[in-house]
């Protein structure tokens, strides 16, 4: 049974993912070689116009490999994320992906901000944040796992680059934070082992460090007389005489 809910829960997982992946990809195809031009519907900072892009700005793409590139870190991240944080997924997800754009419309440069890698970033900070936090050690593998093979995208969360949108990957970095500790008691936990549990004995009345410390009165110096008795040897005259 175990088995089965396991693959169940991957192929859930699997299956929002490809599904998000669809809509992005059939949108890159319309703007890209169908020319509905969509990348202009953009999230533009401080425009009203451009408060548009807090629901459009992850299915837009700049190019090929920009998609492409994209594509592949959310699959995992999304999947990694679905699966093992099954009971908060949701919610961080739609956390992320609102929360982020917003706050990227008050602080972002001015331009056209566009791309899923403000989804990614917020997912990968949630995945290495909770496996810390949280204190489980098959989470913190998976916190592992993502720092290993995705832990270069943390340079990118500054102005290294101007043709990105590091401002967009710093705010979905910073909610994927904030998220991981607001939902820190919900979801998995630590598992807590039964000698966690029992209360703890009292200490026994008869141990050693119960026992009621005792004064020694130093020793006493006392004076023993020692009497020696012994018969004194006669004179050699008395000896003579005895002698015949």
């Amino acid at each position: 049974m175990n088995v089965q809910r396991d693959r169940k829960h991957i192929f859930d997982a699997l299956l929002f993912s490809v599904f998000f992946l669809t809509l992005c990809w059939s949108v890159f195809v319309m703007d890209e070689y169908l020319g509905y031009h969509l990348k202009q519907y953009g999230l533009e900072p401080r425009v009203p116009e451009g408060l548009r892009g807090v629901f459009t700005i992850h299915f837009l793409h700049g190019d090929l490999e920009h998609i492409a590139q994209n594509s592949l870190a959310f699959l995992v991240l999304n999947t990694f994320l679905f699966y093992f944080y099954r009971a908060v997924s949701l919610p961080v997800f739609a956390a992320i992906a609102l929360l982020s754009p917003v706050l990227l419309w008050f602080t972002g440069r001015p331009g056209n901000h566009i791309g899923a890698s403000v989804l990614i970033y917020g997912e990968f900070a949630f995945l290495f944040v909770s496996g810390l936090i949280r204190r489980n050690p098959l989470l913190l593998r998976v916190a592992l796992v993502v720092i290993l093979y995705y832990g270069s995208l943390v340079w990118y969360v500054f102005p290294v680059d101007k043709k990105v949108s590091w401002e967009g990957h710093a705010c979905g970095f910073f909610i994927g934070l904030m998220a991981a500790f607001f939902w820190r008691k919900q979801g998995p936990q630590r598992k807590i082992y039964q000698y966690e549990l029992e209360p703890e004995l009292p200490d026994d009345e008869n141990a050693y460090w119960n026992l009621p410390k005792t004064t020694t009165e130093p020793l006493k110096e006392t004076t023993v007389t020692v009497k020696y008795h012994f018969r004194p040897e006669q004179d050699s005259g008395d000896r003579e005489k005895t002698s015949s």
